[in-house]
């Protein structure tokens, strides 16, 4: 291709993209299509196809950006025409050409751009291909720059064939003048199919020189009645309307069969019929769609479809099925091999887990890789919950199996959510939500297990969403408020101590228990503040009971998992103890499984270096998880608190008994302390003092109640 100068003859750059004739979008499927594709490709939120006209730019297709055109003196793409090569600005406000663009300073808030003209055969450029993001990102590689020279020419392919299909609506004439220039092959044949034109792309493609093919008939190309073809191609106004195309192979001089689509026009003049016929050589073009297809919808890694894929492929079962079992699968401990084994080691295994979890299903269910170590099954046509639950059950068992990559040891498991389409949702969000509901719930509950969508949670869901939004004010407002619990010496039945727990007197709803709004502030930004906050208050009173008479005393406190996000937690419990005058033995600081599974050193050190100060540090809910016996010596735990299930069952249950004899034994194995909850009654009580456990909180002790009413049972009166 011979480019014009850089500073194009702008005069006949704007004729040549007047041949094409767009001045508003295009609503085009294929555009759409590839406007998705790149989207998918390079997994940003805006994608243009645009044409930069004498004053604009137009973008002909979009996704992402609510404008269709803007200003030419503002567009980045009007920078890209004058380039030979692909634009890129990684970060927007580090380039002082454009960090003061309004498209950079406003909306769409332009803080990457990649673009790359768009070229005509005769080397004018008249608009170009464009990724955006609102992020800055790092330059394109060259994998991904080769990705936007195959889009582009798709692009560009599209756009010479509506700027063929315009010409070919006017005359025969217009239609043979811009032939000249286009990079498709064209033929022009009359009414009984003798060859009247033919272009240099034809020559190039099929290797006749038009001194040998004017005047022969078509049938030497297209045998089996072409002209015949060509006409009833023409007179389908519904296949003109979809691009009027036809899919055959031509014979080309050497003999050789060359795949081409095949697009037709007729005209008629002075009762003459002749007729138009575009050959596009379509090997290669479906060599890059096929490998762009692949990039955008298919893991790189494991090979499994990805996200993308999955999606279109749950919209089509919702189109054509009565019933669909959707799966999410997450990976548990999977953190571990990465840290043990590498990236390289946590890749092999999830490779691996994608080999599984293709034999645990029919060969024509979806196997798909959504991102991470999160997977996903469709199941097209199955609505039996006993055979999801086999399925569920198998590819459980199938991942515990790893044991080993590369000779490494793995220890992971899984958990699965499961929903069945159409009980459980009707649309493909509705769908996937529910299903990441039931996995969200089956890594609550433990892992290695799976669990069912049900309308409790989705129920769930919405008051955790409707709270987070209030969370904020909660905080500012001062609506927070912590009751005690009192925790006793069972000998002689005197409090030693308490529990603190979070309480929200809210404004509409009236005081609210932590099941009503504890799994909002954990997952939102509150939890830390409201953690720090919590500590803050229960040492602040627990040292004002204690300077008022009651020695020995100390508070129990439960940390949130986002209190060990900053790597603060330490530092300030430390402060807040030196503020409050507080001696570190008198607090003590709860941790629940769900915190004491990730056992990396975010977690270990500050508890270790709290613990060598003298602060407690109490494992709850003891026994009701998968927390491993050898966690007992790895953390710095002083006191097991037996879960309220075991002790409330353990007079008519013998299994539940046993547990409770069984953690009692631990903890005076691994010298810890060990206090049961939810002691309710008098025989249960006994129960506890015969077997050996030395401490008990419950409602027979006392239920949690406001710090003044705490005070008047350590009898310190208001």
């Amino acid at each position: 291709m011979t480019y014009p100068p850089l500073g194009q003859d702008e005069e006949k750059r704007l004729a040549i993209l007047e041949e094409f004739g767009i001045h508003s979008p295009i609503a085009d499927m294929a555009f759409n299509r590839l406007i998705q594709l790149t989207a998918n490709i390079f997994n940003v939120p805006i994608v243009l196809i645009s044409l930069i006209e004498a004053e604009r730019q137009l973008f002909v297709a979009s996704t992402g950006i609510a404008t269709c055109e803007t200003p030419r003196d503002i567009s980045f793409c009007t920078h890209t025409i004058q380039t030979r090569n692909i634009l890129v600005i990684p970060d927007t406000l580090a380039d002082p050409l454009f960090r003061d663009n309004p498209l950079v300073t406003g909306e769409p808030f332009i803080r990457f751009y990649a673009g790359i003209p768009l070229f005509t055969r005769t080397g004018y450029a008249i608009g170009s291909l464009c990724i955006i993001d609102r992020v800055p990102r790092p330059d394109l590689n060259g994998g991904d720059r080769q990705n936007m020279q195959d889009l582009a020419a798709l692009v560009m392919d599209k756009l010479e064939m509506r700027r063929l299909e315009r010409a070919r609506g006017a005359s025969q004439g217009r239609f043979e003048n811009i032939a000249h220039t286009s990079p498709d092959a064209i033929i022009c044949a009359d009414e009984i199919g003798t060859i009247t034109f033919w272009n240099a792309a034809a020559r190039k493609l099929l290797g006749y020189d038009s001194k040998d093919i004017i005047g022969q008939n078509i049938n030497i190309l297209i045998p089996g009645g072409p002209v015949a073809r060509l006409r009833r191609l023409v007179a389908d106004k519904e296949a003109l309307q979809h691009g009027g195309t036809l899919e055959l192979k031509v014979r080309a001089a050497d003999g050789a069969w060359i795949p081409v689509e095949l697009s037709a026009s007729m005209w008629v003049d002075d009762q003459h019929v002749s007729f138009g016929a575009i050959l596009r050589d379509i090997t290669e073009r479906r060599r890059n769609e096929e490998r762009l297809f692949q990039l955008a919808h298919m893991d790189h890694l494991t090979g499994l479809a990805n996200r993308t894929l999955l999606t279109s492929s749950l919209e089509q079962v919702l189109r054509n099925e009565d019933a669909a079992i959707i799966m999410l699968v997450d990976l548990d401990g999977f953190k571990d091999v990465n840290d043990n084994l590498g990236h390289a080691g946590g890749d092999a295994v999830l490779v691996e887990v994608g080999y599984k979890l293709q034999h645990c299903v029919r060969s024509g269910d979806v196997v798909a890789r959504m991102g991470g170590d999160e997977f996903a099954m469709l199941m097209p046509g199955l609505s039996d919950p006993q055979r999801a639950a086999e399925i569920a059950d198998q590819i459980i068992d199938e991942i515990s199996k790893i044991l080993a990559v590369d000779g490494q040891p793995v220890n992971i498991g899984a958990s699965v959510g499961i929903v069945i389409y159409p009980i459980h949702g009707l649309t493909i969000q509705e769908l996937l939500t529910s299903a990441d509901l039931a996995l969200y719930q089956a890594k609550a509950e433990g892992r290695h297990c799976r669990r069912f969508f049900t309308r409790e949670l989705r129920e769930l869901s919405q008051a955790k969403r409707s709270y987070q939004t209030e969370l904020g004010r909660a905080f500012e407002q001062n609506e927070f408020e912590l009751f005690y619990q009192p925790q006793v010496r069972l000998s002689d039945e005197a409090i030693v101590g308490a529990e603190a727990l979070l309480r929200w007197q809210h404004p509409v709803k009236g005081l609210l228990g932590p099941a009503a709004f504890l799994p909002a502030l954990e997952s939102g930004p509150w939890a830390e503040r409201v953690g720090e906050w919590v500590i803050k208050t229960a040492c602040r009173q627990t040292a004002a009971w204690r300077k008022a008479g009651v020695e020995n005393f100390r508070t129990g406190v439960n940390l949130f998992s986002a209190q060990f996000r900053t790597g603060n937690l330490a530092r300030q419990v430390r402060a807040i103890l030196a503020e409050t005058g507080l001696p570190p033995q008198a607090l003590e600081l709860e941790i629940t499984e769900n915190i004491i599974l990730r056992h990396d050193e975010t977690m270990l050190l500050p508890l270790r270096e709290l613990c060598q100060d003298g602060v407690g540090i109490a494992f709850d809910d003891y026994g009701t998880g998968y927390a491993s016996l050898s966690m007992l010596k790895h953390y710095p735990v002083t006191r097991l608190k037996v879960d309220q299930t075991f002790v409330r069952a353990m007079c008519e249950s013998p299994p539940d008994a046993a547990i409770v004899r069984a953690i009692l034994y631990l903890g005076s194995s691994f010298k810890l302390e060990v206090i049961a909850e939810g002691v309710e009654t008098v025989e249960q009580c006994e129960r506890l003092r015969k077997k050996g456990c030395l401490e008990a909180q419950g409602y027979l002790f006392g239920k949690p109640m406001p710090a003044a009413e705490f005070a008047l049972r350590l009898g310190l009166g208001r």
